[in-house]
């Protein structure tokens, strides 16, 4: 399946104070970006098709891919001056770039995007900046056999912030961690069919226009993600999942474990 991936937005509160344009999705967690790393995770089950939504700093993303360098997190061996990769990254894939605008809104995006679908009438879609290890095949099968437009992955709400009950006079009834209530997040993972495109209007978004319409319609779908789920907004979040991969707490990169398969094999060949 296709997977278009947003990664054309400011990113504002990745700033941190600096002036440079790198859109968030290029922000580096190890020696790779976030980008990166999601594809990474959709190429492990198998989709290697890409529609890049580009927006804000364009260039950044382009120039990485252009001037991609397997070395960096492949193994390989230098025979007289010559390198030869022992595995690779990219090399199956197929990579879309398609400006769609600095200031569009997610569903704009993805209405522009639209031609290079080919009308595939199933698709993937993702914000390019949150990392996961939810079972994609397991969320691509239970939507495939539902009667529904979307599918969005929820997770359970990751603020460490306490709700407070108020009574009479001010007085406190009860401290209720907002991670314990009986909430969900949209995680940013979707499974869509070309239905959604009926619900988006000119200039509209993805989720507050064409998700809240098919969820008026019975025609949306939710799959319940209770394993790794962490967002990047803010440069905490990111340099947390920066100093996780140095530790090698790596949830998220379900690819990983072939790779371990492949190298012990490869060592008692």
């Amino acid at each position: 399946m296709k997977v278009v991936l947003f990664c054309g937005g400011y990113g504002m509160r990745m700033r941190n104070g600096s002036a440079d344009d790198v859109p968030k999705p290029m922000a580096m967690v190890g020696p790779r970006p976030l980008i990166w790393h999601v594809m990474r995770y959709y190429a492990h089950f198998g989709h290697t098709e890409f529609i890049l939504c580009l927006g804000y700093g364009a260039h950044h993303i382009k120039d990485f891919f252009l001037n991609y360098e397997e070395t960096t997190s492949n193994d390989f061996v230098l025979r007289g001056g010559r390198t030869e990769l022992l595995s690779t990254d990219i090399a199956s894939w197929t990579i879309t770039f398609v400006q769609t605008g600095i200031e569009s809104p997610i569903g704009e995006r993805l209405r522009r995007v639209r031609p290079y679908l080919d009308g595939d009438e199933m698709f993937l879609a993702n914000y390019a900046d949150v990392l996961t290890d939810a079972p994609l095949p397991e969320m691509i099968d239970r939507f495939s056999r539902r009667d529904a437009g979307a599918s969005m992955m929820v997770v359970p709400p990751q603020s460490s912030f306490h709700c407070v009950e108020l009574g009479e006079d001010g007085l406190v009834g009860g401290i209720t961690p907002v991670s314990e209530l009986p909430l969900w997040e949209n995680g940013g993972y979707f499974v869509l069919r070309q239905e959604v495109f009926d619900h988006i209007p000119e200039g509209g978004d993805l989720v507050a226009d064409g998700c809240a319409q098919l969820a008026k319609r019975g025609r949306l779908v939710a799959h319940q993600h209770r394993g790794f789920w962490k967002p990047t907004d803010t440069v905490k979040e990111r340099a947390a999942l920066d100093e996780a991969y140095t530790r090698g707490e790596r949830p998220w990169a379900v690819w990983e474990q072939d790779d371990a398969v492949r190298r012990a094999a490869v060592r008692t060949a």
